[in-house]
């Protein structure tokens, strides 16, 4: 009888460069890899696109293919090179040459994005697969804690005031083959990366929220980012992180992976200059709310900035993946 090595089903849902990051380390690993990836983005190359061509905004589409392809380097390079001419005001300036492929891909299926994004895995060959976490473009709402509402997730960061939840304001509807990976999945991972505008975007989706709470044998884990983000986050810990997860239709976390470096004072003072500071790990809230707290080094901070490290985090993450098939 032939003998089949089962791969735990490791699902991440998130956008931006947290999830890339994560999944750059995560492939290396034998795991079985979905990312479900937000189309809220609104900004940038992705903005403009959306706008001007009606495809769903590929930029972090674009990010986690490259992240989980087996031939990163120089096409890695390639993928994420960025237009710019000498003068400015080119048509191509600021649109990435992956965004570009993207959308040719768009065209080329006939306006199927979920089929497009496969296809330029296939062409990658990425290590596991890429769903969007919707097949059309979604656009963010927040209500603020001033009580204003905001329209638009490049805009949610910049009103002054700290965002209380995000929405959307019609009906929107998941990615059945997203849903399906959830529904199968022995981890499912929320971050990281902006909590409000990367991982709960894809928690508004009431398919993707109800296969999360439906899925009673998967762990549910959180990982918590390094730093607050000004206009985002100012001033919440890793247990007022994972309440907001909760406050927008998640019944329960059952782990958050938190950073235990010490960041150094130059890297501090970078951040203070932008009201950003170290998440506070308040291990005794996130007991009392029934979450276990792993502890890891998971920083990098090569570059005189604090981000995960990939290779780190995904080890930290494999560990819980292990004790879950």
């Amino acid at each position: 009888m032939p003998f089949h090595l089962t791969y735990p089903k490791v699902v991440a849902l998130g956008g931006g460069t947290g999830l890339s990051s994560l999944l750059r380390g995560l492939k290396h690993f034998p795991v079985d890899i979905s990312a479900i990836v937000t189309v809220a983005d609104d900004g940038g190359s992705s903005g403009i696109l959306n706008r001007e061509l009606k495809v769903p905004p590929p930029g972090d589409i674009r990010n986690v293919l490259v992240a989980l392809s087996e031939a990163e380097g120089i096409f890695r390079d390639l993928l994420q090179y960025r237009f710019q001419s000498d003068e400015g005001g080119h048509y191509l300036d600021g649109h990435s040459l992956g965004n570009l492929l993207i959308v040719a891909m768009f065209s080329l299926t006939h306006g199927n994005f979920v089929e497009a994004v496969e296809n330029i895995g296939k062409v990658l060959n990425i290590k596991g697969r890429v769903f969007p976490a919707c097949p059309h473009a979604t656009v963010l709402h927040a209500q603020l804690q001033d009580g204003r509402v905001v329209k638009g997730e490049s805009q949610l960061a910049f009103q002054g005031s700290r965002i209380q939840r995000v929405f959307f304001d019609q009906d929107v509807h998941a990615e059945p083959q997203a849903v399906k990976a959830i529904e199968n999945a022995d981890v499912i991972v929320l971050g990281p990366g902006s909590v409000f505008t990367s991982v709960l975007p894809n928690l508004l989706l009431p398919e993707i929220a109800a296969a999360i709470n439906a899925n009673t044998r998967a762990e549910k884990v959180y990982i918590c980012n390094l730093m607050t983000e000004h206009g985002e986050t100012d001033g919440m810990t890793a247990a007022q992180h994972v309440q907001a997860i909760l406050d927008h239709g998640i019944d329960r976390i059952s782990k958050v992976i938190l950073n235990e470096d010490n960041l150094p004072s130059d890297v501090l003072g970078r951040y203070a200059a932008e009201d950003a500071q170290p998440v506070i790990n308040d291990f005794d809230v996130l007991q009392r709310m029934g979450v276990e707290a792993i502890s890891a080094h998971i920083a990098n901070l090569s570059d005189g900035t604090a981000r995960h490290d990939p290779i780190k985090l995904a080890a930290a993450l494999y560990g819980i993946a292990l004790g879950s098939v």
